[in-house]
């Protein structure tokens, strides 16, 4: 078969929609997960042994199980016990749950990095536990775990394309359609790669210039 490359210029409005619908739920998840995110990494280092048992239950099987399947469980399977989701809602609420169980660790190893002199050093000039931790340990738990916030930040936004699995008009999804239409896979499929590839690229910049104004080096990892 013959490339048709015309067929970029001729969709470029559909896909500029489809990326702009991928950006959005990307950058929703990406929010809800880091809110999760915190809650849950500071479950993870509770002293409350229920509450460090069920945070670490949450974070072991959204980490353990596939989120393709995930996204399957909360748009198709939910209705089964009569819970609904929108297709844009199911999405971003499957894309949020799993990042958030990521973002918990890349938390918790951000915390656990700083030294226990910090904590220390904070209650002896008089703060409490809380107060320590608001404004002396998790600000810099935070710069240390940058790096490793940047990776799954990316990674989100390229996992954004499962959820075209249920239907949700996102890059994906539309590359999908105007293929259907076109059937010219290798041309379509590559300008979506490139698309995606633009997006993590400004998403990677954006978050270097981040990491160079607050990040406090380290041994934090990666995902």
């Amino acid at each position: 078969m013959e490339l048709d490359w015309s067929v970029i210029p001729q969709y470029f409005d559909l896909f500029m929609e489809g990326a702009g619908v991928t950006l959005v739920i990307s950058l929703l998840a990406i929010v809800l997960g880091f809110l999760g995110g915190i809650v849950f990494g500071l479950g993870r280092i509770s002293s409350n042994k229920v509450v460090y048992g069920l945070t670490t239950v949450y974070v072991e099987i959204f980490r353990g199980t596939p989120l393709l399947i995930q996204i399957l469980i909360i748009y198709f399977g939910l209705p089964s016990l009569g819970i609904y989701f929108s297709v844009f809602g199911a999405g971003v609420l499957a894309l949020a749950l799993n990042s958030a169980a990521y973002q918990a660790e890349i938390f918790r190893g951000g915390v656990q990095a700083i030294p226990s002199g910090q904590m220390e050093a904070a209650r002896s000039m008089g703060l409490s536990y809380n107060q320590s931790m608001l404004h002396v340990i998790i600000p810099q738990g935070l710069r240390n775990a940058i790096p490793p916030f940047t990776n799954e930040f990316i990674i989100m936004i390229k996992d954004s394309s499962l959820v075209s699995a249920i239907g949700l008009f996102e890059l994906t999804y539309t590359g999908e359609g105007i293929i259907g239409t076109t059937f010219q896979p290798f041309v379509v499929y590559l300008f979506i790669a490139a698309i995606y590839f633009v997006m993590t690229f400004t998403t990677a910049l954006i978050m270097k210039r981040v990491e160079k104004k607050y990040y406090v080096p380290g041994t934090m990892g990666g995902k």
